[in-house]
């Protein structure tokens, strides 16, 4: 394990961490999400600053269903660091857009199409499907021709 990530799991608290190629990926519980995104920001070694994406994840028939994937970057250090969530159906995810206002629509977007809720969210809205729309179309157990028939 790289130094670096050694130091983080002094400040972090890491369940888990992957190294695949050159892409570091570390697993949080969701109680220390925001803890862990900010020390990820604000740290002098680490300054990962830019929020690149945030993405679900459906893991149908598993104990914990989903996980949400935000993926960081620092410019000034070149690097990147994925950082995951795992949650089940009923549980819900902080929102981070406190701490990165760019998250704003990426958590719509998970919302929508996943249905997992971020709480202490601004807008949490649907974004890319209609307002009446029923279920979300990402999640696996959803039937292909939906749900309303025209």
């Amino acid at each position: 394990m790289l130094k670096v990530v050694q130091d983080l799991k002094k400040i972090v608290p890491i369940l888990a961490y992957q190294r695949f190629m050159d892409e570091h990926s570390i697993v949080v519980s969701k109680d220390s999400l925001i803890f862990s995104l900010q020390c990820l920001k604000s740290h002098i070694g680490y300054q990962y600053t830019l929020l690149t994406s945030i993405a679900g994840v459906d893991f149908l028939g598993k104990d914990y269903r989903f996980c949400v994937v935000y993926d960081l970057l620092s410019l000034t250090f070149n690097s990147r660091i994925r950082v995951k969530v795992f949650m089940n159906e009923i549980t819900s995810v902080p929102s981070v857009v406190d701490i990165f206002i760019n998250a704003n629509w990426w958590e719509r977007e998970v919302w929508d199409m996943y249905g997992i809720y971020f709480d202490n969210h601004p807008d949490l809205c649907r974004i890319l499907t209609d307002y009446g729309f029923e279920g979300h179309p990402m999640r696996k157990d959803f039937p292909l021709s939906g749900y309303v028939e025209f």
